[in-house]
């Protein structure tokens, strides 16, 4: 009894001095609250105030594993990332007893399902499609699914192996994003997509002007297949690249060229280029330099100016033409970007999709320039419709970062994700493995292409690039869904349209 006694006492006494620590802490809150004058809710609440700001960041944990309901999340619901989830893992991705999701919810896409669908063996697989006729190298793309801009810096080095290598099994391209080529996003040996952003990092000269030399170096890369100029993303439409000084380290900074620990802010649009004759110029320098596929990437907003470019390209020549375009919209993602941006600015792939792929059928030029689709497409039902509106590639982002390990815990410009996809923390860099998310990644590409083959047969197609607008319908506002074809009328006569 003494021993146990002994014990007992002993707890007590650390009880004790805890509750004193914890009042005495209490205490000195209680007058720093009091007299502090930042913050009126501590102010006049001492101490209880403070709670206020705990729960709301446990609110955030909460909602998203407790309260949410499976398609009720923002950005991209539990439903969305399971069957990512569930497709990395390369497990099957059938459900049982029915779907969780609305067929009344205005907006919602239904596919028509064809009367007598080709059999199996009928079905064919996607053929590689050519980007850049007037290319020194052209490239033949194999795969419709791609992985989508994502900086190094932006993303850690395990990351980009992860995605580098993961790319390079399915037979996918990856985009370096606008941060520059890092030695990771070669050593998978997958095809690349150089991204030149508004500060050209990786191929800018000491006053931060483009470089004929550093592209050459870049283009010198069997593995680099194209140049991407980024004239604007999604989340941020008429604001440069973001990355925090924190992200910025010394090999950041020497790829990028530029100094370490510094916040690396690009301008709001390149310097060299003010209107469409300029932006032509520059698609033509860099192909003549590099000799490879030249494009750019854009969100929609004046369409007259994107008409005004076209009829530039077609007066000029066809030869002229950028090789793709790619097209964001209003509400792609990124690491960092103003909320008035994220949340306002920029059209909705929706809508400039099928209005793009008609300017450049009106002038042409449908078959000349491939139509690249990005922005917020995780799903096989997301990559599918692109296609039926126009698209010839669709290239995802957070579809990959969810098949690395992604949780969406919103911490992706503040260096602490917590699954070591955003971050330069080697604490949390250890949890991922390169080797093995470079499977999951290939997995999910797989999965992704696997699905989209299967809608397109269940609409009578015998491949994805045939899926038209009249396969694909939309609910409206009366709970009745309507063809794409009657909301966007135009003949689907050729590939892509």
């Amino acid at each position: 009894m003494g021993f146990i006694g002994n014990i007992l006492q002993l707890i007590v006494t650390v009880f004790v001095v805890a509750l004193c620590f914890i009042v005495i802490a209490a205490i000195i809150m209680f007058f720093i609250d009091r007299n502090q004058t930042e913050d009126a809710v501590r102010r006049n609440y001492p101490v209880l105030g403070r709670f206020r700001y705990l729960f709301t960041e446990l609110g955030e944990f909460f909602r998203q594993y407790f309260f949410a309901m499976d398609r009720e999340e923002m950005p991209f619901n539990r439903a969305q990332r399971d069957w990512v989830a569930r497709a990395s893992k390369a497990k099957g991705n059938t459900i049982a007893f029915g779907s969780t999701r609305s067929l009344t919810q205005p907006g919602t896409t239904i596919f028509v399902n064809a009367a007598f669908p080709p059999l199996d063996e009928q079905a064919a697989k996607t053929e590689p499609l050519e980007i850049g006729p007037y290319c020194k190298t052209p490239f033949m793309a194999p795969s419709f699914f791609n992985i989508s801009g994502m900086s190094y810096g932006a993303l850690s080095k395990p990351a980009v192996q992860a995605l580098s290598a993961g790319a390079k099994k399915a037979g996918i391209w990856l985009n370096t994003g606008e941060g520059g080529l890092s030695p990771y996003h070669l050593e998978g040996g997958c095809d690349i997509v150089y991204q030149i952003g508004t500060a050209k990092y990786g191929v800018r000269d000491h006053e931060g002007n483009l470089s004929d030399d550093k592209l050459r170096e870049v283009a010198a890369h069997p593995q680099v297949r194209m140049f991407e100029i980024k004239l604007a993303q999604g989340a941020k439409p008429g604001k440069g690249g973001i990355l925090p000084a924190s992200k910025v380290d010394a090999e950041v900074a020497a790829i990028r060229g530029i100094p370490e620990g510094q916040a690396s802010i690009s301008p709001n649009r390149h310097k060299d280029i003010a209107n469409a004759d300029e932006l032509i110029d520059k698609i033509i320098h860099i192909r003549k330099v590099t000799g490879k596929p030249v494009g750019y990437k854009t969100v929609m907003g004046d369409y007259s100016a994107m008409a005004e470019f076209l009829d530039r390209v077609v007066a000029r020549g066809i030869e002229h033409a950028p090789d793709f375009i790619t097209l964001d919209g209003g509400d792609g993602g990124t690491g960092a970007a103003p909320m008035p941006l994220m949340d306002l600015v920029g059209s909705p792939l929706a809508e400039s999709l099928p209005r793009v792929s008609d300017l450049l059928y009106e002038r042409g030029l449908r078959q000349r320039v491939r139509l690249i689709a990005s922005g917020k497409l995780i799903n096989p039902s997301d990559v599918a419709w692109a296609l039926g509106l126009g698209a010839d590639f669709v290239v995802s982002a957070r579809g990959f970062m969810f098949s690395l390990g992604c949780i969406q815990a919103l911490k992706c410009n503040k260096n602490t994700c917590p699954t070591g996809i955003t971050t330069h923390d080697p604490r949390f860099q250890k949890g991922l493995v390169p080797l093995v998310k470079s499977e999951k990644v290939a997995n999910y590409a797989n999965g992704v292409i696997y699905e989209v083959e299967t809608i397109a047969h269940s609409v009578g197609v015998t491949e994805p690039r045939q899926i038209r607008r009249k396969h694909i319908r939309v609910v409206q506002a009366n709970g009745r869904s309507m063809s794409l074809a009657r909301m966007y009328p135009r003949p689907d006569v050729l590939p892509g349209n």
